[in-house]
């Protein structure tokens, strides 16, 4: 049985730097809701590695009332209102991630102007830039910087942005505090994705999909659904829904 629906945003949700089809964003809301009257229907959550504000808005829209994965593997747990992490909370933990930021703002924004840093991030790096071109200049930069500098780190990136993170502490982590907290397993998930950030989570859950928008490497991994974003999203849904109903 799938007990948890989870959609990634950019990609999944929305394009980034667009306006969301809201009517499709709407049916999502009204299944999310029917999931509280319905054993086959489950609730859903969002993992995205986009910034806590901007999770917790898309969270309002599609009406989530379970804890939501931010910033890859930050948990924020709303009845308790607080964030949960894997992190060791030791000292000097995340200066690598501090170091990548300060060097993201001094030598790679001023030499791009479209694009910035994630001012919000907590756990990770990230720049974005509403242009692909952009981002596939700055990739090679960052990806050199951390061969050389930092191996600790890894690297995830979508058409939009450039996420540096702790190794490890990546949405496979965050489905897992996800499972845990809500004391199911990974065997009682599906997840869509879209870019190599999920790839990782997607690989675990019970049921993988993607949206046609999605990239080679996912596809590979997932059921691959002949529409892109929230269509998508949607129509996962309804078959995670209709996979609950075989059972």
């Amino acid at each position: 049985m799938i007990k948890l629906f989870v959609t990634d945003l950019d990609g999944c949700i929305t394009f980034p730097f667009r306006t969301p089809k809201w009517e499709t964003v709407s049916k999502i809301r009204e299944l999310n809701i029917k999931s509280r009257e319905s054993e086959h229907i489950p609730p859903l959550t969002i993992c995205t590695g986009r910034p806590y504000p901007y999770a917790e808005a898309v969270a309002q829209w599609l009406d989530v009332r379970h804890p939501f994965v931010f910033e890859s593997a930050g948990l924020y747990i709303r009845d308790e209102n607080r964030i949960h992490t894997a992190l060791k909370n030791s000292s000097g933990e995340l200066d690598p991630i501090r170091e990548m930021r300060n060097w993201m703002e001094q030598k790679i924004i001023p030499d791009f102007p479209t694009a910035d840093v994630e001012f919000t991030k907590r756990m990770d790096a990230g720049i974005v830039a509403p242009e692909k071109k952009v981002i596939d200049q700055i990739i090679p930069i960052v990806k050199k910087k951390l061969e050389n500098e930092f191996p600790q780190l890894e690297m995830h990136i979508t058409d939009v942005s450039v996420n540096v993170l702790l190794a490890g502490n990546n949405k496979l982590q965050g489905m897992k505090l996800l499972a845990e907290h809500l004391n199911i397993t990974l065997d009682n998930i599906a997840y869509i994705g879209d870019t190599g950030g999920d790839v990782m989570a997607l690989r675990e859950v019970k049921l993988p999909f993607s949206p046609k928008n999605a990239t080679a490497a996912v596809k590979k991994i997932s059921t691959n659904l002949s529409v892109e974003t929230s269509d998508a999203v949607l129509e996962a849904y309804q078959r995670v829904i209709d996979y609950n109903k075989s059972l």
